[in-house]
């Protein structure tokens, strides 16, 4: 079949996003591996799906896939992508835009062409929620990583999310440390990794080494866990800029019970039509 597809990127978090609301076809992990190959498909972190909602109370239903072929439950740079792939291709007017995740509903609001916003939702912190091997919620924990002792926090905002704080991202060992991290016994569904350098009260820089993709541009959900995190622990006020090394996200939390907001930008790089 010749599957038209977008390809987009939000901060360097890139996407392809295929419109299966016009489009008749049930995507396979094969399929999402194929396409999110760079050397013999077109490439990307995550493909995201739009598909009609289950219920009158959606627009949307939003779905992800990272580059491994596994359905995940969330993509905060996707969904900026995707309000502003179903307002190009004329799927909705809407500047609200209410979407269902497998992780629940969210609300996207678009600025302007390439601006978004995402309600992201409440985080969570039980370790049952995130999911975590621990006893209690904690404000942070101690594992052992092969001759390592590390200190991180863990919570979920849609998926799960370690945060580790660093010195300096540039230096810090998240090729190592990563794969290590991501595929830990005590991360029974494995774990987005942050490691986040606190650079002031209002800006913090951050890498983060995605589960089922490796080493990303940006992560939207690894920017809400980290601020989130480091907010919770008295470092960070109630707004902050992620510095990525794919670009800046606006991430503010008003604290404990309170959903995030996030704030990016979104880009188009090219349309085509690709035979699965």
């Amino acid at each position: 079949m010749q599957l038209k597809f977008t390809k987009m990127h939000g901060a360097g978090n890139d996407f392809v996003v295929i419109d299966l609301i016009s489009q008749r076809y049930r995507l396979r992990p094969r399929d999402v591996r194929q396409l999110a190959d760079r050397h013999f498909g077109v490439g990307c972190d995550q493909v995201l799906v739009v598909e009609p909602p289950s219920s009158p109370a959606v627009d949307f239903r939003y779905r992800i896939y990272n580059a491994d072929g596994a359905e995940v439950e969330q993509c905060g740079n996707g969904a900026r992508c995707f309000a502003r792939f179903v307002r190009d291709k004329k799927l909705t007017s809407k500047r609200n835009i209410t979407v269902e995740t497998a992780a629940g509903i969210i609300q996207l609001r678009v600025h302007n062409r390439d601006d978004v916003e995402v309600d992201m939702g409440v985080p969570r912190w039980e370790p049952v929620d995130i999911p975590f091997s621990a006893g209690q919620r904690a404000q942070s924990y101690t594992l052992r990583v092969e001759d390592s002792t590390l200190e991180l926090g863990a919570l979920s905002m849609g998926n799960p999310h370690a945060v580790l704080p660093v010195e300096d991202v540039a230096t810090a060992a998240v090729e190592r440390l990563g794969p290590l991290l991501e595929c830990h016994a005590d991360f029974p569904q494995r774990v987005n990794v942050g490691f986040m350098q606190v650079v002031s009260s209002q800006e913090i820089k951050l890498r983060v080494f995605e589960r089922g993709v490796g080493e990303t541009l940006a992560c939207g959900t690894g920017a809400c866990a980290a601020v989130v995190y480091g907010i919770s622990r008295g470092w960070l006020s109630n707004s902050v800029t992620v510095e990525l090394p794919g670009g800046k996200l606006s991430i503010s939390w008003a604290g404990e019970g309170q959903p995030v907001v996030m704030t990016g930008p979104t880009a188009v790089v090219f349309e085509g039509t690709i035979r699965i």
